[in-house]
């Protein structure tokens, strides 16, 4: 009992040797890479840094043959820390656990990785290190990590304004959005009408942004085929699975790494910088909203506009 405590609290690459098959496997380590980065899923954590520990080891095959100190016949360090880096750059993550997967999962399509040990320490959040490990082999990557590794869908973004969500004519204009190759998700901004006013810049943005979604809500009970979605593997599915979607911000934009450059309010560009993160093969107006974001090009297509 006493050595399975100890190597639960040893190094990954003490756990790797521990538990290995009886094959040979070479292994490499990332040990003490300290990043700051934004995460977490408290309150306190949001708009701050902290430090962030990883540690890495990775099972890889061995090389067959001669080496002839070729870097390109190995798998290089900096493809474990560019799987931290690219992770840590997608999007704000709430959880530990959740970035530890992402980076197993990254580090295991490559083709000479075998296992990953992957431990993630906070080490600003108490007097000690708080954290997690994992470990996950290539068998591990089911179904679904092939299908998120595919090349997403390029959809066609469309803002709709106040006016266009009330018209007589929204469910004609679905009609023909829908009977395109594209998949098709649906922006709004703003309700008509007063909001609480708080004057504090980060509470009046959540405020706002629940306002939006509210106006999702309000387009979902206009056409039952739209459905309000507010996360990014809830849009991918959609997508896949030609379901109209109506864009719910709150998480999204909070979650950014690099988010809209504007204020929420400005329902234009706010679809105009969606539009840019989902990869948009086309992004349009119907109504008379438009549109600082014309100067937005997508995949080679210009932002359009529809005037009702």
């Amino acid at each position: 009992m006493s050595s399975e405590i100890r190597l639960a609290f040893a190094h990954p690459a003490e756990r790797a040797i521990a538990t290995a098959d009886d094959g040979p496997v070479d292994r490499i380590s990332l040990r003490d890479h300290i990043v700051e980065v934004e995460i977490g899923a408290f309150q306190a954590e949001r708009g701050t840094t902290q430090r962030v520990c990883f540690n890495v080891v990775v099972e890889v095959q061995p090389i067959v043959g001669h080496l002839d100190d070729d870097v390109d016949r190995i798998l290089s360090y900096d493809r474990v820390t560019e799987a931290i880096a690219a992770e840590l750059g997608a999007e704000r993550l709430n959880l530990l656990e959740t970035l530890a997967e992402r980076i197993a999962e990254r580090i295991l399509h490559e083709p000479q990785a075998l296992r990953a040990f992957v431990r993630i320490e906070k080490l600003d959040r108490g007097p000690g290190a708080l954290g997690v490990e994992i470990v996950r082999s290539r068998g591990d990557l089911g179904q679904d990590a092939q299908d998120a590794a595919q090349e997403r869908p390029h959809p066609r973004v469309v803002h709709l304004s106040n006016a266009a969500i009330a018209s007589q004519h929204l469910g004609g204009w679905i009609d023909q959005m829908t009977g395109r190759s594209a998949p098709l998700i649906l922006c709004v901004g703003l309700p008509d009408g007063p909001r609480p006013r708080t004057g504090h810049a980060m509470t009046q943005r959540r405020i706002d942004l629940l306002a939006i979604e509210q106006n999702g809500w309000t387009l979902a009970a206009r056409d039952a085929r739209c459905k309000v979605v507010a996360t990014r593997t809830e849009l991918d599915w959609a997508m896949k699975n030609g379901q109209v979607c109506i864009w719910a911000p709150s998480k999204i934009v909070l979650d950014a790494v690099d988010g809209p450059g504007s204020a929420v309010t400005d329902a234009a560009a706010l679809t105009g910088w969606f539009a840019a993160e989902m990869d948009a093969c086309e992004v349009f107006t119907i109504g008379a909203e438009a549109s600082s974001a014309e100067d937005v090009t997508l995949r080679n297509r210009p932002i359009g506009e529809s005037v009702l």
